[in-house]
C-alpha cells in the first residue's frame, strides 16, 4: 500500500513538472506589424511580399498593416490584395490616416479594418498621371476588384463599387457625380470599419489578446542597399560608367578593365529595379540588342550609320524604361515626375560619359596604370625599323599592271611581281605604269599617258 502511495506521488509530482515546463515555454502571441506610409509602386509591392514571406516564416498570429497612403499603380495594389485575401492568418489594417484609391483596395482586402480619429477611405477612381479620369477599361476592372474583395470579407460591394464610380448611386450613402469617401464615423456606421482606435494596443484588445509581442518588419541590409542603388544620383553615376566603359572598351580593345566596370555598373543598375518590378527582361534585352548594334557599327559596317545611331537609341531607351513601371510603353500610369526624373537622369549620364570619353580619355591613357596594361611600344623609321626589304628603291621605275588595279592589284617590273596600288584611279591590266612612291611592302604607281 506505502509502495503504491509513493508511486502515484512520485507521477503527481512528474506530471506537475511536465504542465509547468509547458506553461514556461509557451510564447505569448506574435504580432508581425509592417507599414505601409508611402504611393503603392513596385517598390511598396515588392515590401508586402517580403514582409509576408517574412511573416510566414515567424509564425505570426496576427498581421496589422499600419496605413497611409493616396493610393498608387493598380496593378501592384492588385498584387498586395491578392496576397492580404490569401494569407491564411489573420490580417488587420490600421488606417492611421488616409487610405485612399489603392489603399482604400488593400485595406478592403484586409479581415479587419480600424481607423484613427480624422481618418478617411475611399476615392478609388483610376486617374492617369495628370490626374484626369483614366479610360473605362480601367474603371470597370477597378470597380470588378473593389466589389469581389468588398464581397470576399462581408462587406457591401455596391459601397465598394461606389467608392470607384461616380455613376453608381447608393440610397442615402452616395449622389450621382460624387465617389464614396468615408470618415471614420461614417466607415463604421457602413461596415467599412470595425471600430475607432488610436493604436496597436486596442486593435488587439478588441480582438480578445492582452498579451503579445510585437514584431516590427524593417527591410533587411541587402534591400536596404538595394533601395540606395534606385536613386537617382546613383543611377546617373551608373549610367556614366556603363556607357564610358563601353567607348573606351571599344577604343581598345583588348584592356578589359572598362568593360568590367562597365559589366559590374550595369548589374548594378538593372538588379534592383528589376527586384522591384521596374526593369522587364525585354527592356534588359534591348540594351544588350543596342551594345550588337554598335559594335557592328564599329567593327564590321563602315561609316557611322544607321546601325550606330540605332544601337545608342536602344541603349538609353532601355536605361530610362528601366525605371519606369510602363506597360510596353504605356505611360498612362506612370507620375509626370518619375519620367521626367528617369529623363534627365539618362540625359545627366550620358553627358557624364562624353565628358569622360573626350576629356578624361587623353588622362587615362597618360595615366600609369593604362601604360601597364597597353601597349605602347612603336617601331619607328627613324629608328631603323622598316616593312620594306627590298635594297633598292624602285620609285621611277616603269612597268605594266599585271592584274587591274582598282585601286590595288599587282604590276610587274622586270619580270618581278609588286604588290602596288593607285592613288584612286581604276588601270586596266596590261597598261603601263610608273612607281611613285614606296609605303611599306607596297608601291604606289600611276597610270603612264
Amino acid at each position: 500500500m506505502y509502495n503504491r502511495l509513493l508511486l502515484l506521488l512520485l507521477i503527481f509530482i512528474c506530471l506537475s513538472d511536465r504542465l509547468a515546463a509547458q506553461e514556461e515555454t509557451q510564447t505569448k502571441p506574435l504580432v508581425f506589424l509592417m507599414k505601409l506610409d508611402a504611393d503603392i509602386d513596385p517598390r511598396t509591392n515588392r515590401y508586402t511580399e517580403l514582409a509576408l514571406q517574412d511573416a510566414i516564416e515567424r509564425e505570426a498570429d496576427y498581421v496589422v498593416i499600419e496605413m497611409d497612403t493616396y493610393g498608387g499603380a493598380l496593378n501592384d495594389a492588385d498584387d498586395i490584395r491578392t496576397r492580404v485575401l490569401e494569407f491564411e492568418k489573420p490580417i488587420y489594417v490600421f488606417i492611421n490616416k488616409d487610405a485612399a484609391s489603392a489603399g482604400a483596395l488593400i485595406s478592403i482586402a484586409c479581415d479587419s479594418i480600424y481607423m484613427a480619429r480624422g481618418a478617411s477611405i475611399g476615392a478609388a477612381t483610376v486617374v492617369t498621371q495628370d490626374g484626369a479620369a483614366a479610360p473605362d477599361k480601367y474603371q470597370s476592372y477597378m470597380r470588378s476588384i473593389m466589389r469581389s474583395t468588398a464581397e470576399a470579407n462581408g462587406r457591401d460591394p455596391k459601397i465598394a463599387e461606389a467608392m470607384v464610380d461616380q455613376d453608381v448611386e447608393v440610397d442615402s450613402i452616395s449622389t450621382e457625380g460624387k465617389v464614396i469617401t468615408f470618415s471614420t464615423s461614417e466607415a463604421i456606421r457602413f461596415g467599412f470599419c470595425e471600430a475607432q482606435v488610436e493604436d496597436l494596443g486596442e486593435i488587439m484588445a478588441r480582438s480578445g489578446v492582452e498579451e503579445y509581442e510585437v514584431f516590427e518588419y524593417e527591410l533587411t541590409a541587402s534591400d536596404k542597399i538595394i533601395d540606395i542603388f534606385i536613386n537617382p544620383f546613383v543611377s546617373g553615376i551608373l549610367i556614366l560608367i556603363i556607357l564610358g566603359g563601353i567607348y573606351f572598351e571599344l577604343q581598345t580593345p583588348g584592356v578589359g578593365f572598362p568593360i568590367l566596370a562597365a559589366l559590374i555598373a550595369l548589374v548594378l543598375y538593372f538588379t534592383p529595379y528589376y527586384l522591384n518590378g521596374l526593369a522587364e527582361n525585354w527592356e534588359i534585352i534591348l540594351f544588350f540588342l543596342g551594345v550588337v548594334l554598335l559594335a557592328l557599327e564599329i567593327f564590321v559596317i563602315p561609316g557611322f550609320g544607321l546601325a550606330g545611331i540605332s544601337g545608342i537609341a536602344l541603349m538609353m531607351t532601355s536605361l530610362i524604361l528601366g525605371m519606369l513601371n510602363n506597360d510596353w510603353f504605356d505611360f498612362s500610369f506612370v507620375p509626370e515626375e518619375n519620367l521626367t526624373t528617369a529623363l534627365l537622369v539618362t540625359f545627366v549620364g550620358l553627358i557624364g560619359a562624353f565628358i569622360v570619353m573626350f576629356i578624361g580619355g587623353v588622362r587615362l591613357v597618360d595615366s600609369h596604370l593604362f601604360k601597364r596594361v597597353a601597349l605602347e611600344t612603336t617601331l619607328d623609321k627613324a629608328a631603323g625599323y622598316t616593312s620594306n626589304f627590298r635594297k633598292e628603291s624602285l620609285i621611277g621605275q616603269k612597268g605594266k599592271a599585271y592584274t587591274v588595279l582598282r585601286p590595288s592589284g599587282k604590276i610587274i617590273i622586270n619580270e618581278e611581281i609588286y604588290d602596288a596600288y593607285t592613288r584612286g584611279g581604276y588601270i586596266e591590266e596590261g597598261v603601263e605604269v610608273e612607281v611613285i612612291s614606296e609605303e611599306g611592302t607596297s608601291l604606289k604607281v600611276k597610270a603612264i599617258s
